[in-house]
């Protein structure tokens, strides 16, 4: 397996490009199952995980092209030849389900196998077929497929979500298009994704109202038609990159970049000492007057601070000066990069959903094992700041979600370099 080394103690100075939204795209190109017409995808990252999707879907019989090195994806659902997501497939990556509403909604049946993805947190499904259930599907577990048929077809309905989750969200406005009457889905999932999704969706000929709010209203309608969409930039990625000079000093310009995407990460950042100006090609970051201060931070749906990004903004807080809590409501097994960033020094004790650090003065390398996809990013900025040579091993789940991360980094004058494993 290929390992990461970061040599610490340089500060960073240089741009760097923000990809399209990895949880952006892995929704729109499922889309593509809803309409029998080309889906074309422009500003698409290029990450093992859109493979991943790309294989799922052409087991179904749908055809992916890649173009421009992997910047545009070309879809076509014309003739499906299955309805099957097979356990092999789905089960490297959680976004795998969001097949489910589309082929229920085009084909009236669906066989999906239960996901995987990076072991944060149980992440069940059961939002998800409360809501395609609702509009009229049976689905039964077995055999750890869920099973799911819409023998009269899929009908509009008033439904509550009793958590504002992105990927039920996701899956049930799909399945809402091509229903019979009107969808009304309150507590709805506010996040960026869902906007970008709901726009490629009206692009399709879907009509639907509401992205953005706690309430989006589709009206189904009889087919949808092809379309180009332009990916959203990453908002993870930005944030992750917002970290870095802000763990390693310096002072980086991030293109792409928009604050709206990240309005409560933005806030906690500053209030760390971190600037954020505002530039005609992004955003650009730099620490300002040393060390960063110490501060709380909690977890929360969009537009609150996300998940995603509570990995590395520990391990900048390991360095702070002060006391931080960090407070993860979103899933339960999420601090499991603790004990690494502890390896390096960090001073850390985690009870049940908190964690307590106490700033040190400087963190210092060491060999840390990557555990999920975001971990393995905080220890690779944990690196940047710590004294000698960090080496993060496992570092296949960085490639699920970040795209040549070594480059950009060195771009700005890291010391990072990938080393292949046998």
């Amino acid at each position: 397996m290929d390992s990461i080394i970061v040599t610490g103690g340089t500060e960073l100075d240089g741009r760097i490009p923000i990809a399209g939204a990895k949880n952006a795209c892995l929704a729109l190109m499922p889309a593509t199952l809803l309409s029998d017409e080309p889906l074309t995808l422009t500003n698409a990252p290029r990450l093992s995980d859109i493979k991943t999707m790309t294989l799922l879907l052409q087991s179904l019989g749908a055809e992916v092209t890649s173009m421009q090195g992997g910047r545009v994806l070309a879809l076509s659902s014309h003739d499906l030849t299955s309805h099957r997501a097979d356990y092999d497939i789905v089960r490297k990556m959680r976004a795998s389900n969001l097949v489910l509403g589309p082929l229920l909604a085009r084909a009236g049946h669906a066989v999906v196998s239960l996901p995987g993805g990076c072991a944060i947190g149980a992440r069940p499904m059961d939002l998800h077929i409360e809501g395609l259930t609702a509009l009229g599907a049976e689905i039964e577990l077995r055999d750890g497929y869920l099973h799911a048929v819409a023998p009269r077809g899929l009908k509009g309905a008033v439904i509550e979500q009793r958590f504002a989750s992105v990927g039920a969200t996701e899956n049930i406005v799909m399945a809402a298009t091509l229903a019979k009457g009107t969808t009304v889905l309150r507590n709805a999932a506010r996040e960026p994704e869902i906007v970008d999704l709901v726009q490629c969706l009206r692009a399709m000929g879907a009509r639907i109202e509401g992205e953005g709010t706690t309430e989006i209203r589709v009206e189904g309608v009889d087919r949808l038609h092809g379309a180009t969409h332009a990916v959203v930039a990453d908002r993870i990625e930005l944030g992750t990159y917002m970290i870095a000079p802000a763990i390693a000093g310096g002072s980086v310009e991030l293109i792409g970049g928009r604050r709206d995407l990240l309005p409560a990460f933005c806030e906690k950042l500053e209030e760390t000492g971190v600037e954020i100006t505002e530039t005609n090609s992004g955003l650009k970051v730099a620490r300002v007057n040393g060390r960063s201060h110490a501060v709380d931070v909690k977890t929360e749906v969009f537009p609150g601070f996300p998940t995603d990004l509570q990995a590395q903004m520990m391990a900048l807080l390991c360095t702070a000066d002060g006391v931080s809590v960090l407070e993860e409501t979103i899933f339960e097994n999420r601090f499991m990069h603790a004990p690494e960033l502890m390896r390096m020094g960090a001073n850390i004790e985690v009870h049940g959903g908190h964690a307590t650090v106490t700033g040190v003065d400087r963190l210092r390398g060491a060999p840390v094992m990557a555990t999920d996809l975001r971990a393995s990013v905080s220890l690779i900025l944990a690196g940047l700041a710590a004294e000698g040579e960090t080496v993060v091993n496992r570092v296949y789940h960085l490639d699920r979600g970040y795209e040549r991360v070594e480059e950009k980094l060195s771009a700005c004058g890291a010391r990072i370099e990938r080393v292949k494993g046998e």
